[in-house]
């Protein structure tokens, strides 16, 4: 990828958030969420204001409403590109704690409480903080490394002393071709199981390198592994880290891609065994019996005026345990009509 795709990320801003998404991950107790677009917080303010909570909820509620104020006034100290603040507030040891975060991509208007910080959008809307892995290899040496959004926690190098020509007198060229053809196959074998011991609960794993290397160690890969595989062109032992993550970006925006599609397949195949909803009214319901199973929601509905109705849905849809899935393609948004509104897979009929 010479260059970066509009919808992509950039690698700078990934890295950035990464490091912000580690440290809130630390947080492990009752927590306001509040997402909004740039310019509207007063608005955010206002939702802020009509929402009636506890005691300590309102007091982290109006931290965080000074903050927004603070940054309506200095909206340069959080980025100059942003188009969506996201801050997080929390008690500590009876201290109120607030952090905050710009970035240059459109995330859902989100108000949440729930017992540790929301952030999901990040996951959806920015593909970050999932376990890749990522091997580098040529026939005599690999290089594996294993990440989890930015971050590198585990590596691993495999080399093996491998001879390139035949040199006259002793064997013959035959039996020389097949001794090297047999150690590399046992060279792929062995940077095969230690990429299964690595790889098992990554989302993906990514395979680059020179010649036809990755193609031959692709065939000594579990089958189960074999399906989170993807192959990654023009990376090698010196590509730089910059390109790397970008690289990294490119394959996980496409594996998001492939989940949105086939939970919207999942949704259209569902229809006719009546096992999803779209009117508003009868979502609200399904989730208060605690029937939905997933809710689609468009990650622009911050811009319609059912925002407010929306919010509600996603913090009983988060008590409910009901996956949430925010899509940003504006074909699957047109196509299944959720500008203003969303729709729902149930996990059973409702009458």
């Amino acid at each position: 990828m010479n260059q970066q795709e509009q919808s992509e990320i950039f690698s700078s801003e990934w890295l950035l958030l990464n490091q912000f998404l580690h440290k809130m991950k630390e947080v492990s107790t009752s927590c306001v969420s509040v997402y909004y677009p740039y310019g509207r917080g007063h608005e955010t303010i206002s939702l802020l204001d009509e929402t009636k909570q506890n005691a300590e909820v309102e007091k982290i509620e109006s931290e965080i409403q000074k903050r927004i104020k603070h940054l309506r006034k200095n909206p340069s100290s959080i980025g100059k590109f942003t188009k969506t603040f996201c801050i997080f507030g929390w008690t500590e040891n009876n201290k109120i704690n607030i952090e905050k975060v710009g970035t240059s991509k459109k995330l859902p208007y989100i108000y949440m409480v729930s017992k540790k910080p929301f952030l999901k959008p990040f996951y959806d809307v920015l593909k970050t903080q999932q376990r890749i892995v990522l091997i580098i290899l040529d026939q005599k040496s690999a290089w594996i490394q294993k990440f989890y959004g930015s971050k590198i926690i585990q590596e691993s190098k495999i080399k093996i002393d491998l001879r390139g020509r035949h040199k006259k007198g002793g064997q013959s060229q035959g039996r020389f071709l097949r001794a090297r053809q047999t150690k590399i196959h046992v060279f792929y074998k062995k940077v095969a199981n230690r990429v299964k011991t690595m790889g098992t609960d990554s989302e993906l794993i990514l395979i680059g390198g020179a010649g036809q290397a990755k193609t031959e160690f692709f065939d000594e890969i579990d089958s189960e592994i074999a399906k989170k595989c993807r192959f990654v062109e023009n990376i090698s032992f010196s590509t730089s880290q910059d390109e790397t993550y970008k690289k990294i970006i490119h394959h996980l925006y496409q594996h998001r891609k492939k989940q949105v599609r086939e939970t919207i397949e999942r949704y259209h195949r569902l229809i006719k065994e009546g096992l999803t909803a779209k009117r508003n009214t009868v979502i609200f319901r399904a989730l208060e019996l605690g029937a939905v199973d997933t809710l689609i929601v468009s990650a622009d509905y911050h811009s319609d005026s059912q925002f407010k109705k929306i919010i509600n849905m996603l913090e009983t849809a988060k008590k409910t345990s009901a996956k949430i899935e925010f899509v940003t393609s504006p074909k699957i948004i047109k196509q299944l009509e959720i500008e203003d509104s969303v729709v729902a897979i149930l996990r059973y009929k409702i009458k």
